[in-house]
Parts: C-alpha cells; sequence; structure tokens
C-alpha cells in the first residue's frame, strides 16, 4: 500500500510538472520533476522513471543545459531498454542527438537522430519521422551543408503538412527561414518567418514566437532595416527571458551586437557581444562562441587595431575547424582576406 501511495503521489507531481513545462515554467518544472523522481526511485518504478528522465532530458535542454539534458536522456537510454519501449527509446535518442548538436558534437547527434528516425519508422509514428527529419535538416544546417539541410526541412514540412501538424509546419518555416537567410535569399528567409510568425501567434506558442521574431530581425538587419530589426530582436529577447531559454536569448543578444556594430556603435556592440558570450561559455556552445569571437575580431578591425583583429579571426578559424563548421569557417577566412587586402569588412554577414 505504501508503495502504491507513494507512486500516486510521485505522478500527481509528475502531472505539475508538465503542467509548469506546458507554461514555460521551467525552473518550477524541474524542482517538480526531481521531486516526483527521487518517490519513483524509492518506489522502483520504472516506467515513472523513465518519463521523468525524458521530460527532465526535454526541460533542461529548453532552458539551455544541454549538459545535464544529455545525462537524463543517457538515463532514459539506459531504461528504455528494460520495458522494451521502442517510443521512449526513440525520444531518447531524439532529445540527446538535439542536446549533442546544440554541444557541437553534430556527428554524434547525427546518429542518435538517424537512430530515432529508424525506430519512429518501425512503428509508423509519422509524426516522431517528421521531427527526426526537423532536427536532421538543422543538424546540417548547424554543420553547413545548407542544401541539404534545405531539403530535409521541406521534406519534414511536406509530412506535417499531410498530418495537418501546425506546429511542425511551422518549426519548418523557422528551419527554412535560417537556412535561405545563410543562402542569401533574403525574400525567401523573409516569407518564411512571416509564415511561422503568423501561426505562433494563432497556437500562442512562446518559444515559436520568439524564435520567428529574431529570425525577421535578422532579416531586417540583412536588408539594412536597422531600426526595424532592433524593434523585432527587443520582441524576442523579452520572450526568451520569460521562458528562460539562455541559448536563444544569447544568439538574439549577438544579433542585436552585430546590429549596432552595423550602426557604427562600436562601444554598445562591444558590450552586448560580451553579454552573448557569457551566456555562451556558461551553455557549452562553441558555434555561438565563435560568432561572438568573430564579432570581436569585427570590433578589433574597425578600431583600426588589425593585429588584434587578426588573431581573432585566425581563434575563430581554428575552433571552427575543429568542430567541422563549414560556414563559421567560411566567415572566418573571409574577414582574413578582407584584412590581408585592407579592403574592409563585408558589408553585412548572414
Amino acid at each position: 500500500m505504501s508503495d502504491r501511495k507513494g507512486t500516486g503521489t510521485a505522478d500527481a507531481l509528475f502531472e505539475r510538472a508538465e503542467g509548469k513545462r506546458s507554461s514555460r515554467r521551467y525552473a518550477q518544472a524541474i524542482e517538480l520533476y526531481k521531486k516526483a523522481l527521487r518517490i519513483y526511485k524509492k518506489t522502483s518504478d520504472i516506467d515513472g522513471l523513465l518519463n521523468c528522465y525524458l521530460s527532465l532530458g526535454d526541460t533542461l535542454r529548453a532552458g539551455g543545459d544541454f549538459r545535464r539534458a544529455s545525462r537524463y536522456y543517457t538515463e532514459a537510454l539506459n531504461l528504455s531498454g528494460l520495458v522494451e519501449d521502442r517510443v521512449a527509446l526513440a525520444d531518447a535518442h531524439a532529445g540527446l542527438g538535439l542536446s549533442l548538436r546544440a554541444l557541437g558534437e553534430w556527428r554524434q547527434a547525427l546518429r542518435h537522430i538517424r537512430h530515432a528516425m529508424g525506430l519512429y519508422r518501425s512503428i509508423d509514428d509519422k509524426e516522431g519521422i517528421g521531427f527526426s527529419l526537423w532536427a536532421k535538416a538543422g543538424t546540417y544546417r548547424i554543420r553547413g551543408e545548407i542544401k541539404r539541410a534545405i531539403t530535409l526541412f521541406h521534406e519534414a514540412l511536406c509530412l506535417f503538412r499531410r498530418l495537418r501538424n501546425t506546429v511542425g509546419i511551422s518549426y519548418s518555416y523557422c528551419g527554412l527561414g535560417g537556412c535561405y537567410r545563410v543562402a542569401g535569399q533574403t525574400d525567401e528567409s523573409k516569407r518564411y518567418y512571416s509564415r511561422a510568425n503568423r501561426n505562433f501567434k494563432r497556437l500562442g506558442d512562446t518559444f515559436g514566437l520568439a524564435y520567428s521574431y529574431c529570425g525577421l530581425g535578422n532579416v531586417s538587419r540583412m536588408y539594412g532595416d536597422y531600426t526595424g530589426a532592433l524593434s523585432q530582436f527587443r520582441k524576442a529577447e523579452r520572450l526568451y527571458r520569460r521562458i528562460g531559454d539562455r541559448v536563444s536569448y544569447a544568439y538574439t543578444l549577438w544579433s542585436v551586437a552585430t546590429t549596432y556594430k552595423m550602426m557604427g556603435d562600436l562601444n554598445r556592440a562591444r558590450k552586448i557581444f560580451e553579454m552573448a558570450d557569457t551566456l555562451f561559455k556558461e551553455t557549452h556552445d562553441p558555434r555561438g562562441r565563435i560568432y561572438c569571437i568573430l564579432g570581436y575580431g569585427e570590433l578589433e578591425y574597425l578600431d583600426h587595431m588589425k593585429s588584434r583583429a587578426r588573431r581573432l579571426f585566425l581563434k575563430a578559424e581554428r575552433l571552427a575547424e575543429r568542430y567541422g563548421f563549414k560556414i563559421e569557417m567560411g566567415h572566418a577566412r573571409r574577414l582574413m582576406r578582407c584584412l590581408e587586402r585592407d579592403r574592409g569588412l563585408p558589408a553585412n554577414l548572414p
């Protein structure tokens, strides 16, 4: 009787945590999940433990704590084999893949995402297949294989449209918006981010809305509309702060700093780059760090400190090469060429 009572209490805590997570109150959700987890361990409730590990992984990943998220997903992987739950096993592989991707480990990430896709296919989970396609596309985008990423995002989009899954459709729009911006197709980028933004407003999806506002801000920045860009970034910042997503907030800060750099306000740009860089260090995001190092180098160049700029561009290039980030490596090399030829910086890198 005591075990059943304990399990009931843990189940109630777990449901409360799920509610907090749905409303993006991540810190409160984590505390409730941990309380439930302690009880599930005492009562040896494998199903309860498995659900808790997965939800903790998802919540920590949403808040940018990718290392801890990876540990919980690994615990879920170890347990899912005991209960032969292929859905949970696939979810754990997918979550671990996304966490490793954010830590710059895109090769390992791809292996886990492919494993997840295979499991989803084996049980004909079309939503899971669509999610895996979206996750795989984003991994190739980070890798710098933009054409391949675009193809996969379109595959995910087609599947989500057949399933009438508006959330999946909208996140695929955001993925395409980012890829087309990097590919230099700014009009296409705007079109997809605008579609996503309209959908997220209807859905009331806070994270998605922030994501689309940041994307639209970068589109405005690429057009040279810096006032419009800052307005969109402010909307994204407010929403990311509300939900406690430090990584997405850091990327938004980087975008704000880059905009001020383009406006010639170098002091303000430097301060905001430093804020973003601090968050990237805390969340162990190497790609974000590379962007900030490149930003510092550009500021040094614009301040006529060319030797310092060169050291920073070289540092960014080495780091990008270590992680295999093609786009960032290309940015660093392009900036080095500009410095060596002394013809000024590129007008506006994506």
